[in-house]
């Protein structure tokens, strides 16, 4: 295996990608994107410095095939089926999230791969939940499908690292915020009240003004991986890490947005279901293992990662449209 050869699952994603561009521009080379997207949108001009390689993570033959072919030491695993799709069709999402999680930590161990770095996220936390913030102790109860896939798989990372020397690592990301966010989800607010604004458009967020959502800029993600990744092996003890970042309320994230784009028309039309789903799951995040054990911190807070988000928008619309 090459040293420096990487493969990302998932890598024309939402995270996906932007792990990709962040290692491109860190001076990585031998990048290899397996992904059953084969359409390079999201890497835009840097689809040329990669090698793309359609496949279904679901297929054990098409993600061997990937793994050797990538002659990969590292492998960010970022692809798989978000929350929602998960849970209209289960089957589907087995086997994309659990087998296919599987089935990267199979090739690892037989093309002895060195290193796998796993997407997840505070969907693992639901039920049961007191009033304490959400850390690396808090008991995990999914209440929805995808959030019940990634803790097989983060148990499956923890079992191989153990018995097989792999050296798995995972970040559970709480609701990323970026431009280009189009899966339907009940906190995806956060990105489109700030895209649909740019765009001149109205836009009503569906949940009330006080509700506060731990937010994580998608380029504050990427980042997290990659240096999750590097971070020496005597500082990794948790090996599955709850992340978080600023906590606005609904309220203030429009008053923000109007700030920056005063053409800005944002209203608050609850949705009473969604409401009451988010006031049960929604907690402050404890994310100190992470601080601690590999100097975690995001980079952005709120109106950075305003900011950023519309400059984005000018500077790159084709890739987001």
């Amino acid at each position: 295996m090459s040293r420096d050869a990487t493969l990302i699952t998932g890598g024309t994603g939402f995270i996906g990608a932007e792990v990709v561009r962040t290692l491109l521009a860190r001076g990585a080379s031998n990048l290899t994107v397996f992904d059953i997207n084969d359409s390079p949108k999201r890497l835009e001009e840097a689809a040329d410095r990669v090698t793309m390689i359609q496949g279904d993570l679901g297929n054990f033959s098409q993600v061997l095939d990937a793994v050797s072919a990538s002659q990969a030491d590292v492998i960010y695993h970022f692809g798989g089926m978000l929350s929602l799709p998960s849970d209209r069709d289960p089957q589907a999402a087995f086997r994309a999230n659990a087998l296919g999680t599987y089935y990267v930590l199979e090739a690892a161990r037989i093309l002895r791969v060195s290193q796998v770095i796993f997407s997840s996220t505070i969907g693992t936390y639901c039920h049961g939940l007191d009033d304490r913030p959400i850390d690396d102790l808090t008991l995990q109860r999914p209440q929805l499908f995808y959030g019940a896939c990634k803790v097989f798989g983060e148990h499956m990372g923890a079992f191989y690292r153990r018995k097989y020397g792999i050296d798995f690592r995972g970040v559970r990301y709480p609701s990323i915020v970026g431009p280009g966010v189009r899966t339907p989800g009940s906190v995806q607010y956060t990105s489109r009240a700030i895209e649909e604004s740019a765009l001149g458009n109205a836009y009503k967020i569906w949940v009330r003004p006080d509700t506060r959502v731990t937010l994580l800029y998608v380029k504050d993600a990427a980042r997290a991986a990659i240096t999750l990744a590097e971070a020496p092996a005597d500082g990794i003890r948790t090996i599955n890490y709850v992340l978080g970042g600023p906590s606005p309320s609904a309220g203030e994230l429009a008053e923000l947005v109007a700030e920056k784009v005063p053409t800005t028309k944002i209203e608050f039309e609850v949705d009473e279901n969604i409401q009451a789903r988010l006031d049960k799951s929604l907690h402050p995040i404890d994310d100190r293992c992470a601080r601690e054990e590999w100097n975690w911190e995001p980079a952005f807070d709120l109106e950075a990662m305003v900011d950023d988000f519309l400059a984005e928008l000018t500077q790159n619309p084709q890739r987001y449209d």
